[in-house]
């Protein structure tokens, strides 16, 4: 307990440093639009500032879960088999020892939470610890996955800013970073099951189960500590690059705001037949590959109905970003 407390210290400390820089770059880039993507493809337009402000709540998530378990971490003393009955035996000043008297000066001494029972197999507080550090992993492996898509050469919509080489060939500036953070985050749920597994202790001391913590513990902490450090340097050090964000809009020619055209065309000439008009232009525009709004001054010409619609605002990416802008907001008032 006391090396957990010591380590979720650091942690803490990283996190914060990792939730700042985050906060810096989701607030400068509020408006900044780029793709959205779902299921690896473009689906409507959001922000990068918002996008950070996601990865920023969930490192806010895992710190608070964290500072709760340091705050709840306990100490133990409860004797061979959870009674105190060993300190009853002796006496200081020819008075005998009170035991649940000696286990609060002792978890005071420790700076460490006085138990209400020992927890010898009892061991909610390493349970608790094991998923606050698997979830930090997760929280951490999110922004290390987002980065490591975004900095894909043919996306380059992110870079590290410290990058790493490659022995082989000479023009790789490699994610490293974010791929020890990705590591780190596959690897913790693995060790949290073992200390999961655990819980299920024989006995007033089990044989085998409080063990099988050690080494598992021992790791997590070191692999959340890591993480978090890389995180903060990660955030820290990250470039961005609004212009990749800007050509990356306009790969699919403005079918990535179909959804907004759907909706302006289904005013006119109702939802199932707006559908079938949107289909059949983005067909054309596949096929014929040209860009969808040429097509739709087609459509338009077609459907006189739709006649005075502003294709050119209709069809701008930046302008159907929705509620982006507020959503961030309110998310950066989280301290």
């Amino acid at each position: 307990m006391l090396v957990a407390s010591r380590t979720l210290a650091g942690v803490l400390d990283d996190l914060m440093r990792m939730a700042d820089e985050l906060a810096r770059h989701s607030a400068a880039h509020r408006n900044t639009p780029m793709a959205g993507r779902t299921l690896t493809q473009h689906a409507v337009p959001t922000t990068f500032g918002l996008k950070v402000a996601g990865w920023r709540a969930l490192i806010l998530d895992a710190r608070d879960r964290l500072a709760s378990v340091r705050d709840s971490l306990p100490a133990q003393l409860g004797g061979a088999a959870g009674t105190l009955a060993a300190f009853s035996a002796f006496s200081f000043e020819e008075k005998s020892v009170d035991g649940l008297a000696l286990v609060a000066a002792y978890a005071r001494e420790l700076g460490l939470v006085e138990p209400v029972l020992p927890w010898h197999t009892l061991r909610t507080p390493v349970a608790d610890l094991a998923g606050a550090l698997a979830f930090t992993a997760g929280a951490l492996g999110k922004t290390a996955a987002d980065v490591l898509t975004l900095s894909r050469t043919e996306i380059g919509e992110v870079e590290e800013g410290r990058l790493g080489g490659s022995s082989a060939m000479p023009h790789k500036a490699n994610p490293v970073r974010a791929t020890l953070i990705a590591a780190a985050a596959r690897r913790a749920p693995g060790l949290a099951a073992t200390l999961y597994g655990s819980l299920a202790a024989e006995d007033e001391r089990p044989a085998g189960a409080w063990h099988a913590e050690w080494e598992p513990l021992r790791d997590l902490l070191r692999l959340v500590g890591g993480a978090a450090r890389d995180g903060a340097e990660l955030s820290a050090g990250l470039r961005i690059v609004p212009y990749a964000m800007l050509e990356n809009l306009h790969l699919t020619d403005g079918l990535i705001v179909s959804e907004r055209l759907a909706a302006a065309f289904a005013e006119r000439i109702g939802r199932a037949r707006a559908r079938d008009v949107l289909a059949g232009a983005a067909d054309r525009a596949r096929s014929e590959t040209t860009d969808l709004s040429d097509v739709l001054f087609d459509v338009l010409d077609e459907e006189p109905e739709l006649a005075g619609l502003d294709l050119a605002e209709l069809t701008d990416p930046a302008r159907y970003t929705g509620s982006a802008g507020p959503l961030t907001d309110r998310a950066l008032d989280r301290r």
